[in-house]
């Protein structure tokens, strides 16, 4: 699994979403793409009131801002393939 995080300069949000990230302690690492929205058009469109978002690059799911560790952790957690 990867994670994209789509971000923008100057957002604090974006910025306690990172920190979340950062100090979340995970069975092994994450790779993160971090994307700044700032630079497509489209991307503006899609998420610039909801940044800041982070997806899954495995199973396409979003979660958007505001979350929790623990809404964080069921995120990242393995996803069901029966389902």
């Amino acid at each position: 699994m990867e994670l994209v995080f789509y971000t923008t300069s100057h957002c604090q949000l974006c910025e306690l979403a990172e920190a979340l990230l950062v100090h979340t302690p995970l069975p092994e690492p994450i790779p993160v793409d971090a994307i700044d929205i700032a630079q497509s058009e489209s991307l503006v469109a899609t998420y610039g009131t909801r940044i800041p978002v982070l997806k899954r690059t495995d199973t396409g799911a979003e979660l958007d801002w505001p979350f929790d560790q623990t809404q964080l952790l069921a995120f990242l957690a393995p996803s069901d393939a029966s389902g």
